[in-house]
């Protein structure tokens, strides 16, 4: 017996100049597909110049919007809309209340759509389909106009964002640079229950400034004091979509002869640490307490209410390089693997020695693939489950500290010095660390550009805001 369709209707849930357009005319590619633009917009109906949607002229939908809304889901195929912050509210409840109505929900860095939004105001350029006709035009930067820009769109998907959380739904999330992915677009279309697929992006649409910010502003300068005045509107509220993680309570390492727990982040080098904590004891690391169940761990703290509890935080970038080597290439991510060699079209060798033999540019384009993997599984955005050994450090500390509160977060090239001090809090002298430990057969440093930065920031957003991390430095 056939299954009735997933949804019934969808909304695009966007903001002018996140790419709306592009992502339309690839739904539109898709058959059986149907999205039929602004249908809300108060200047228009769907688009300017259109007089009358499913029937509804302007007068009409005004009238009664929801009898619109409702007219998507009765359409053949699957049918629907995009909607923006400012458009007609009335509808807003009723299809974010709507099981049957899919949510997906586009976003663009707010500096970039602002920055484009003030060329398309000004040269009245809106869509681009052909380079020649581009109209081009330098702007000037308002920081109070740019506050008030992030302000709107931040409280929309906080609203949007609250909403789907109390009605138990869920949405489809899209980012500006995942438009350039056919199998993101080919994934939108899995997820919305449509069997047709595109092999290649619709040409009518060009992106119409495709240089850096700075290129585009009379004054560039001004971008630095827009960005310090969302300060006090705490961006880190935006929606942050990776999974979150759980404490591993199995993973953390106690020393037997002093109460000093080290609770690692997956991805680390452990071994060294541990060898560090086993010569406080005087044994061997198989000797430190670990594999604590919930009551095992309950019991430890009982015991050991002054006790001394660390975990170790790692370059982002380095970490990442360091679970590209040994993980995925060296260890058993056949999955990962495969989706670099699918996308980037890039072999990823599984031994040390056919690592070794990589070129830097054939290395450093498998590393991107892993990079481009990661920002897309910790936003949903693949069938793999985010798991810890590539989860961005922020949140594996946010479940640590649900099962043991953390005094101290060390940084790994500090080691040598902050190690022996925990001793002060414990009473006692602790022994020096020796960083030894598995040499890679490549190394980061071969490979490291600027693209490589970009690419390793993108992915683990959270970690070098939340943690403090500026570019990689190599060591």
């Amino acid at each position: 017996m056939p299954q009735p369709p997933r949804f019934r209707y969808f909304v695009v849930l966007a903001e002018m100049r996140t790419g709306s357009n592009l992502l339309e005319a690839c739904l539109n590619a898709l058959d059986g597909v149907q999205c039929a633009g602004e249908a809300f917009n108060p200047v228009f109906v769907s688009y300017p110049k259109i007089d009358a949607l499913f029937g509804f002229d302007r007068a009409a939908r005004d009238a009664d919007p929801h009898a619109l809304l409702a007219a998507f889901a009765d359409q053949p195929g699957l049918a629907g809309f995009r909607y923006f912050h400012d458009h007609d509210p009335r509808v807003l409840d009723r299809f974010l209340d709507d099981p049957a109505c899919a949510k997906i929900v586009l976003t663009r860095n707010p500096l970039d759509s602002f920055v484009s939004l003030r060329i398309a105001r000004a040269t009245q350029q809106w869509r681009l389909g052909d380079v020649k006709n581009r109209k081009s035009e330098k702007v000037v930067f308002e920081p109070s106009e740019f506050e008030a820009h992030v302000r709107k769109l931040q409280g929309f998907q906080i609203t949007v964002q609250s909403r789907l959380q109390q009605t138990g739904q869920s949405a489809f999330y899209l980012d500006y640079e995942d438009l350039q992915s056919l199998d993101v677009i080919n994934g939108l279309a899995t997820w919305l229950g449509v069997a047709a697929r595109i092999d290649a992006f619709p040409k009518k649409l060009k992106r119409q400034n495709p240089e850096p910010p700075e290129e585009k502003l009379v004054n560039p300068e001004a971008i630095a004091e827009g960005v310090a005045r969302l300060d006090r509107f705490h961006l880190s509220r935006s929606p942050s979509f990776e999974p979150k993680q759980p404490a591993l309570l199995w993973a953390y390492h106690a020393c037997r002869s002093v109460p000093l727990v080290y609770a690692p982040l997956p991805g680390c080098v452990e071994r060294p640490l541990l060898n560090w904590m086993a010569a406080i004891d005087g044994g061997g690391a198989r000797d430190l307490r670990s594999d604590f169940s919930v009551k095992d761990w309950r019991d430890w703290q009982r015991a050991n209410p002054k006790r001394v509890s660390f975990t170790v935080l790692r370059h982002p970038l380095a970490r990442a390089h360091q679970v590209f080597v040994w993980q995925v290439a060296l260890g058993n991510r056949e999955n990962v693997r495969g989706f670099i060699e699918r996308v980037h079209g890039v072999a990823v060798p599984t031994t040390p020695e056919g690592l070794a033999g990589l070129d830097p540019q054939t290395h450093r384009a498998a590393f991107l693939g892993f990079l481009q993997f990661v920002h897309a599984n910790l936003n949903g955005q693949t069938a793999l489950p985010a798991r810890p050994v590539w989860a961005s450090q922020t949140r594996l500390i946010e479940g640590i500290t649900t099962q043991c509160p953390l005094q101290f977060l060390l940084r790994d090239t500090h080691l040598a010095e902050d190690l022996p001090r925990l001793g002060r809090d414990l009473g006692r002298e602790l022994p020096r660390f020796e960083r030894a430990g598995r040499v890679p057969p490549v190394s980061l440093s071969a490979i490291y550009t600027p693209e490589v930065e970009a690419a390793g920031r993108r992915a683990y957003a959270l970690d070098y805001e939340k943690l403090g991390f500026g570019d990689w430095q190599p060591g």
